[in-house]
């Protein structure tokens, strides 16, 4: 599921260390500080019983609990080194679900006979011919600014403004003061992830560029080349001002005023000249979507399809190895979440509770310790594209198959940003209009009672349990799809019972656009996600097949393998029960 746009998760950490340095002693005052109770008592982690590696078997047509931990003990194995997007690691999983797509039987439906579409992704990095001045004097590129070039501008006397602290909307500079102004804004140590900061330009669309103060010892990382996919649509989508990072020295320079003096729309004292030249390189990996179809047998519908999807990527590997069973425990007990509470610390109370489990842990698994740094991604999203095989499989062995066709897309970058889906549904390789519906798998995997699946909109926590499954979308353009999905787990006897807590409307989790079938649900094609929901291993290296819950996994890709056939059997189109929403709009949950 994604949660970082633009840098993996080693990335994230490093500039965390870097923006928020901790002495030992500060670091005691924060748990001290943070010692409130967890939302719900800790549930302890079932031991696994599964193995590190495992030798693989011969599947079957049958959807079988072996057949997914023979596939997906592959696919996020150690020598896929993650599967970020552009690296060695995402071509050979995607090497693997293309293989398997062609001994299954499915016709390729990507580029030129292929069952891969290639995404132009790129790195963007500055030009030594870049330059910033401050009233004629330039400034120094590495030590008084810096900026990965994500966006080019040639500017002289620029003014500027100070917008206030990113972050925090209320001191936000009001869009008609930012434009066409270099907007200056404030960063709190440790209060914005990497993602946010290059996401900047986002708080002052209108300014003509944006300059961030405070980040003095994370410079050299908002330096690196940033990546993206090469398309006139996605640039427009995720807008073009371009964002610097400034020393605090260089940005007394700016203002008259010292910076804890300034107030929101303080005018600097001194203009500013900008001239960023992008330098753009292809990526040498290829960044693929993998696509497939199992053709329908009513030569009267099998020109429209049933989408089945799920993302091929995660977010690679980290250069700062961990203890696994270490982090793994601390992360149960104290970032239920996982990467989502990566700001938490264990309280006095609990680091005892971890210590306990881990040296009960050392002493019935002596010489098992091991440093890791491999994002496997077994759950996120290993789990959803193993499943999709494993439903392709199937469908293929029946003798009489589905009325519509069925569209199988292991979409790539979805870590990123959901790219190869947003590339995907803007250069679709069947026609987008003949896509009926959508149903997306992305973590499901996992569910037991001992994960914290999610938190509701009142910030109630979530657990999962035997018949455990989140539905979000199912009923938010079509009322029927949802209605479909309730009568295939009751006439099939699944047994689910569906959570929809994460679905509301204005959730702050905002899961609704946070995977891949949101790039559907924009152009009108109704989408229902499905996901065993969130847990402590959720973007950690941790993220490993030993970890799953084969049986549980297995019978979710029963219920949307009976989903997938139930709508490509209809005698109609799904209905809609909503208008087609903006394809250009924000996606709002």
């Amino acid at each position: 599921m994604k949660r970082l746009s633009q840098a993996a998760a080693s990335v994230v950490a490093a500039m965390a260390a870097a923006l928020a340095p901790l002495s030992a002693a500060r670091a005691q005052g924060e748990q001290q500080q943070q010692a409130a109770a967890p939302p719900a008592a800790v549930v302890p982690a079932p031991a696994s019983t599964l193995p590190l590696k495992l030798d693989p078997r011969p599947t079957s047509a049958a959807i079988s609990a072996a057949d997914l931990m023979t596939r997906l003990y592959i696919f996020a194995d150690d020598s896929m080194q993650g599967r970020e997007i552009g690296t060695p690691g995402s071509a050979r999983g995607t090497d693997y679900l293309a293989r398997e797509a062609r001994r299954i039987g499915l016709v390729p439906a990507g580029e030129n006979g292929s069952y891969f579409q290639t995404l132009p992704y790129k790195t963007r990095e500055l030009d030594p011919a870049s330059t910033v001045t401050v009233g004629g004097a330039p400034l120094a590129f590495g030590t008084d600014w810096v900026s990965s070039g994500a966006a080019a501008i040639d500017r002289t006397d620029l003014p500027v403004v100070f917008g206030g602290t990113l972050g925090d909307s209320a001191s936000l500079i009001a869009p008609a003061q930012a434009a066409g102004k270099l907007v200056v804004l404030r960063v709190q140590p440790g209060r914005s992830s990497f993602r946010a900061l290059r996401g900047a330009a986002r708080a002052v669309p209108t300014a003509a560029a944006v300059a961030l103060v405070g980040l003095d010892q994370g410079m050299a990382l908002f330096r690196r080349p940033s990546s993206f996919v090469d398309d006139p649509g996605a640039r427009a989508r995720t807008g073009s001002v371009p964002v610097v990072a400034l020393s605090t020295a260089a940005a007394a320079k700016l203002f008259a005023a010292p910076a804890a003096q300034l107030t929101t729309g303080t005018a600097g004292s001194a203009a500013v000249s900008l001239k960023l030249v992008p330098k753009v390189t292809p990526i040498p990996f290829p960044s693929r979507n993998v696509v497939a179809v199992l053709p329908g047998s009513d030569p009267k519908l099998r020109g429209q399809y049933v989408a089945l999807g799920a993302h091929n990527d995660h977010v690679g590997m980290s250069n700062r190895p961990v203890d696994h069973d270490s982090i793994r425990i601390y992360n149960h007990v104290v970032r239920p979440g996982g990467a989502e509470d990566s700001q938490k610390r264990a309280t006095a109370e609990q680091q005892a509770q971890i210590n306990q489990e881990l040296a009960a842990w050392r002493a019935a698994h002596p010489g098992t310790a091991r440093p890791d740094s491999i994002y496997n991604g077994a759950d996120d999203d290993g789990s959803g594209s193993v499943s999709l095989l494993e439903i392709a499989e199937h469908l293929a062995s029946l003798g009489v198959k589905p009325k519509r066709s069925i569209l199988f897309v292991w979409h790539v970058g979805e870590e990123g940003g959901m790219l190869g889906s947003s590339f995907f549904t803007g250069h679709p390789t069947v026609p987008r209009d003949s896509i009926v519906a959508q149903l997306n798998l992305d973590m499901v995997g996992r569910g037991a009672a001992s994960d914290v699946t999610g938190l509701d909109k009142e910030g109630r926590v979530l657990r999962g349990g035997p018949n455990y499954l989140q539905l979000v979308g199912s009923r938010r353009l079509s009322n029927e799809l949802g209605d479909l999905i309730e009568r295939a787990n009751a006439e099939g006897r699944r047994g689910f019972t569906f959570d929809y807590a994460m679905d509301a409307n204005a959730h702050p989790m905002n899961i609704y656009c946070r995977s891949d079938h949101q790039e559907y649900a924009r152009y009108g094609i109704p989408i229902t996600f499905f996901t065993t929901g969130g847990h402590s291993d959720y973007h950690q290296v941790t993220d490993e097949p030993q970890y799953i819950d084969y049986d549980h996994m297995a019978r979710v890709a029963v219920l949307v393998d009976e989903v997938a056939v139930r709508v490509a059997n209809l005698d109609h189109r799904i209905a809609l029960s909503q208008p087609k929403p903006d394809a250009a709009a924000r996606c709002q949950q």
